[in-house]
């Protein structure tokens, strides 16, 4: 199951070679076909690869290494460059395929409509699924500008298969007037903020599986200006990594994640890959049982 790592360039620290003995599985979702501003989140879950040599594989928030744990990356998917519908097939393969064999996806992005066909393959397995989004962007569109492919279109999608109710939306800041109206009458919808919020709904949540999605514009710009759609007003990576921390230690059982819309190409700093590779060490070590 190994996927184009020459294209990739790299794998995510301690990454096992052994596809069979793992619990989980990093791909990379190099996708970008449908951004509305800055393009460039394909590059994403390799920098984020690149980034994570700079991490300690002990985790002093969860008091686990990811030296304990056994996970494969896989490397980018191949996608046909601006043929979404085929890319967002492929995508969907794959992670049933994962599935198939009792993996635990962790996805890495690419913008935000890739994780449509994983919550799709999702929702196959788990009829009960849960959706914890975790965004600046309400992505509660039917279309943007007469294309329903969008990356502003996914949780609007995942809410006609799984039920508006069974999605729970926070951190977001930013949407039409129809997306926020939408949003509170038919999500469990919190703006603005994130872990507050978060935690007051967690214990709702019961132990049903739950699938999470992170996009790293949540943050503010001053703490992650390496994506294509920056608003301003954002968390702190401080409450974001709070965030997956309350997931992790909650009674849900987490089935599956992506971290999307890193866009390295804005950022020379690097501190959104860095932020984001951290993030991901703590959705390893929290999630993956």
């Amino acid at each position: 199951m190994k996927l184009d790592q020459a294209y990739s360039g790299n794998v995510f620290i301690c990454s096992s070679d052994d596809y069979e003995k793992s619990k989980a599985v990093i791909y990379g979702m190099p996708m970008d076909f449908t951004v509305s501003f800055r393009p460039g989140s394909r590059f994403g879950p390799s920098r984020i690869r690149q980034a994570s040599v700079g991490l300690e594989e002990y985790s002093p928030y969860l008091d686990k290494s990811i030296e304990d744990i056994t996970y494969f990356d896989a490397g980018d998917l191949l996608l046909p460059f601006g043929n979404a519908g085929r890319s967002l097939d492929i995508i969907g393969d794959y992670v049933g395929q994962l599935l198939d064999d009792g993996k635990f996806p962790l996805g890495l992005g690419g913008e935000h409509l890739v994780t449509w066909p994983i919550i799709q393959k999702m929702h196959e397995k788990y009829p009960d699924l849960l959706l914890i989004h975790i965004d600046a962007h309400a992505d509660l569109r039917e279309q943007y500008e007469g294309e329903p492919l969008s990356h502003s279109t996914p949780v609007r999608k995942a809410a006609e298969i799984m039920g508006g109710k069974n999605i729970y939306q926070f951190g977001i800041r930013s949407g039409s007037r129809e997306e926020f109206q939408y949003g509170h009458k038919n999500i469990h919808f919190y703006p603005f903020e994130v872990a507050a919020p978060l935690k007051e709904a967690l214990p709702g949540m019961g132990r049903r599986p739950v699938y999470v999605t992170i996009d790293i514009d949540v943050l503010d710009p001053s703490a992650a200006p390496g994506t294509g759609t920056a608003e301003a007003g954002g968390i702190t990576s401080k409450e974001l990594l709070e965030a997956v921390h309350l997931i992790a230690n909650s009674d849900v059982n987490v089935v599956g994640c992506d971290l999307v819309e890193v866009a390295p190409i804005y950022d020379p700093t690097e501190q959104t890959q860095i932020v984001a590779a951290k993030l991901i060490r703590e959705m390893l070590l929290g999630f993956v049982k």
